[in-house]
């Protein structure tokens, strides 16, 4: 019998990522890379592999996911957020430990945009009193 997979979608920034989480105990692959080729900063892979700390089943589940747009940290952000959909969506116990720690809220914080008259989004133009 097949194991079940389940499908998530996670954004954060301008990044977004799929992610594939099948039930087969397994090592994870991000754009057909290894995590570690991936993602080489530390920091980072520990981003992508809290939803499965936090849920207890680290090395229990197969990750498949595919990223594009933004930076790294937005990247690995997108990742976290389609993994934690999507092990909800395999196991609704799940939601409570993750949904405590706010992982299935997607973070909305994105860069604010250069307005006109200014240097930058809040920074303005050195005054000239004379």
């Amino acid at each position: 019998m097949a194991a079940a997979t389940q499908y998530a979608t996670g954004r954060r920034k301008c990044a977004i990522a799929r992610a594939w989480v099948t039930g087969t105990a397994g090592d994870i692959t991000i754009n057909d890379l290894p995590l570690e080729k991936a993602f080489p900063r530390l920091t980072l892979r520990q981003i992508i592999q809290l939803p499965l700390e936090l849920a207890g089943v680290t090395g229990k589940f197969s990750i498949k996911a595919t990223v594009h747009g933004g930076g790294p940290t937005g990247q690995a952000g997108a990742i976290r957020h389609a993994i934690a959909r999507a092990l909800v969506a395999l196991s609704q116990p799940l939601r409570a430990p993750l949904k405590k720690e706010g992982l299935l809220t997607r973070d909305s914080r994105v860069k604010e945009r250069k307005k006109y008259g200014q240097k930058g989004a809040r920074k303005r133009f050195q005054y000239s009193k004379r």
